[in-house]
């Protein structure tokens, strides 16, 4: 299992684009991707849950990842929200 802290830089937080993108990379996963905020989990890859938490810019998520590709997954995701959502 891997977890961290990220900060949201994006000046319009985690709302319809960003939460489209994150889910879409999630979903390219066979990991649970998990996001903890104010005592509640979200599932990564529904587009639904994403977009309930209503992140905004300055907020911190707590990720957590855990299953058989978690090391990509992770990495993936980290890089994706550290970089305000820019797909490469």
């Amino acid at each position: 299992m891997l977890e961290k802290n990220i900060l949201i830089k994006n000046e319009t937080g985690i709302h319809a684009r960003p939460a489209a993108i994150l889910v879409k990379h999630a979903m390219r996963f066979e990991s649970d991707i998990n996001i903890y905020r104010s005592g509640n989990v979200y599932d990564a890859k529904s587009i639904m849950n994403v977009m309930s938490m209503g992140v905004r810019q300055g907020e911190e998520i707590h990720l957590v990842v855990k299953g058989p590709d978690e090391i990509q997954a992770f990495e993936k995701i980290v890089e994706l929200i550290e970089n305000n959502f820019k797909e490469a």
